[in-house]
């Protein structure tokens, strides 16, 4: 009689070959590669820029960034979570909510992004309409926080689970951007509803 295998304490089932390839080059997250894609396709984030991280941890994107822009530029990041991996010295992390990125000292003289990047997502319950909804309104607050602190010819890339609100938000995207795009990432997990979309040029 064959004995059952039993499933190794700890394991995580969503694991695959960007997880172990993340691992090997030093990224906490397999999300870098879905930034990577973006930037290969759409050149995002140039040398010397200054980069706005919304929902940054676990801190893949940030190291991402902060060797796009080089020595010379920055690459701010902000999340509730605590970022416990070494960064580099020109990333900068903010531990606080983007709600109170309407305070004028939030980010001390940096006012002026060229590029602001969200890969923010709710905690999903597993029910697509919520997800999707809630997903719409971090959609929305990334979009403000665009229209607040990004720099006139700025760009801006923002993930947005497909809902009934998807074509709302991109139609209020197209309106203050010069380009706007629709790209799922090959790294995307096919069963993610996730899409993204890539602003460039802010009027």
């Amino acid at each position: 009689m064959k004995k059952s295998k039993a499933k190794k304490p700890g394991k995580n089932q969503w694991a695959d070959h960007l997880t172990q390839r993340a691992k090997a080059e030093n990224y906490p997250a397999r999300s870098v590669y879905k930034l990577e894609e973006i930037q290969n396709k759409f050149k995002i984030i140039k040398k010397n820029d200054q980069v706005l991280d919304l929902g940054c941890a676990p801190g893949s994107w940030l190291l991402y960034s902060s060797k796009q822009v080089g020595n010379h530029g920055k690459v701010f990041g902000i999340d509730l979570k605590h970022i416990d991996i070494h960064l580099p010295p020109n990333v900068v992390i903010i531990e606080n909510n983007i709600l109170n990125m309407d305070n004028e000292s939030f980010l001390g003289d940096n006012r002026g992004f060229n590029a602001i990047l969200s890969d923010m997502a709710p905690a999903t319950t597993g029910r697509k309409d919520v997800d999707a909804l809630k997903s719409f309104e971090l959609c929305n607050m990334a979009l403000k926080v665009a229209d607040n602190f990004l720099l006139q010819n700025g760009n801006f890339v923002c993930k947005i689970f497909q809902g009934n609100d998807f074509n709302e938000f991109q139609k209020n995207v197209k309106s203050k951007f010069k380009e706007c795009k629709i790209f799922k990432p090959e790294s995307c997990r096919k069963q993610s509803k996730e899409i993204y979309i890539i602003a460039k040029g802010k009027k």
